[in-house]
């Protein structure tokens, strides 16, 4: 069976709609950023055809992408909006990235936001770039390969900031490049399973909210987990 175009464009509205109908996508802006990022262009070549299928997905080096009901969740709880800086911890394959440029830097051309997502593998990394620069979101992403829970300070404060791999605890480093009056969503627990942790940034100090459970591969870092921990 050849896989083409419009096959992969009627998987991805059917799984759209099906995160609506389900309650996972209440957000209009991450619903239509979803039906418009190719979720095929960021999937190793030999699971193009399983791209929408919901579940996460191997990308190489022990790393996934995101199932994308988690991808649904976590952008809906980050809020994202025309003219936001976000950072992201965990750049994968960069499907991820592309679903918030869609939103920061896409949908209000006056309004252009960008993205700086930290990746510590350097191939996944690369593989990123390949993904974003094909699919036309490079010019709004900044890759940094680096240790992700250091954050990225020469362009912080920033408006959101998203983490997609389970953390011991929230990095103090993104805490303080985090906007006062902005949203970081990050996974927290155990190596094997955490729970998603919502937290404002207010005048008054953090607020926090714990959202569903969730299994991310380990966050590897100075404010994270060692490697081989």
């Amino acid at each position: 069976m050849v896989y083409g175009l419009q096959y992969f464009e009627k998987q991805r509205e059917m799984i759209v709609d099906y995160l609506v109908m389900e309650g996972y996508l209440t957000d209009q802006y991450v619903i239509e950023a979803l039906k418009r990022v190719p979720r095929e262009e960021f999937v190793p070549e030999n699971l193009r055809k399983y791209a929408y299928l919901d579940q996460p997905l191997p990308i190489g080096y022990g790393q996934t992408i995101s199932a994308i009901h988690m991808v649904a969740i976590m952008t809906n709880e980050l809020k994202p909006r025309p003219g936001d800086k976000v950072l992201e911890i965990g750049t994968g394959s960069g499907y991820q990235a592309a679903v918030l440029v869609e939103i920061v830097a896409k949908m209000n051309p006056e309004r252009r936001g960008y993205v700086v997502t930290i990746e510590r593998i350097p191939e996944l990394a690369e593989f990123a770039r390949r993904n974003l620069e094909k699919t036309g979101y490079i010019d709004y992403v900044k890759i940094i390969v680096g240790d992700g829970t250091l954050g990225y300070q020469p362009d912080a404060p920033y408006d959101k900031i998203i983490v997609t791999a389970g953390a011991p605890d929230v990095p103090e480093p993104l805490i303080q490049q985090l906007k006062t009056g902005g949203r970081m969503v990050i996974p927290v627990g155990n190596r094997f399973i955490q729970k998603l942790l919502i937290i404002d940034k207010t005048e008054n100090g953090l607020s926090k909210k714990w959202g569903i459970e969730c299994m991310f591969v380990p966050l590897i870092g100075k404010y994270g987990w060692r490697d081989g921990e």
